[in-house]
């Protein structure tokens, strides 16, 4: 199979000796784009009386499975379950020894007005680079990439 790939162009170095660069940039999409397009939710503000000290975000599939209240279900509100969500962040990065930038854990959440015991999901956070370098947080279902 041929090769597809576009060709890396090349730059003389200091010793004549040629040295390849990266390719060049043919799409981005930043976290701020991506904030503005719904695809990510920035909870930065509730985070930070969370006791967080960088930005976080939610993706819009986390919002809407966990945070957003289903029509119907009594006794729950946004607030509340985004308050949970950050809080059960928060107890797993205490909890956690790894060293790793990323980390699943888990909470109970409601979703129906059943009796019993409210299902426990798990999610995952990463910790990243914000688009000017600096670290952020997002918070995925844990298929997401």
């Amino acid at each position: 199979m041929p090769n597809t790939e576009p060709p890396l162009r090349h730059s003389p170095d200091d010793n004549g000796q040629h040295e390849a660069l990266t390719p060049p940039l043919i799409f981005s999409y930043t976290r701020a784009q991506a904030i503005v397009d719904g695809v990510l939710i920035d909870v930065t503000l509730v985070a930070k009386e969370a006791g967080f000290r960088i930005p976080v975000a939610l993706t819009a599939a986390v919002w809407s499975e966990y945070v957003r209240v289903p029509v119907g279900v009594d006794g729950q509100d946004e607030a509340g379950r985004l308050w949970d969500v950050l809080n059960m962040l928060r107890f797993g990065i205490r909890s956690n020894s790894g060293d790793s930038s990323e980390l699943h854990f888990q909470l109970h959440v409601r979703n129906n007005n059943s009796d019993g015991d409210a299902p426990l999901v798990t999610l995952k956070a990463i910790c990243g680079p914000n688009d000017d370098g600096s670290p952020c947080l997002t918070v995925l279902l844990p298929q997401e990439d």
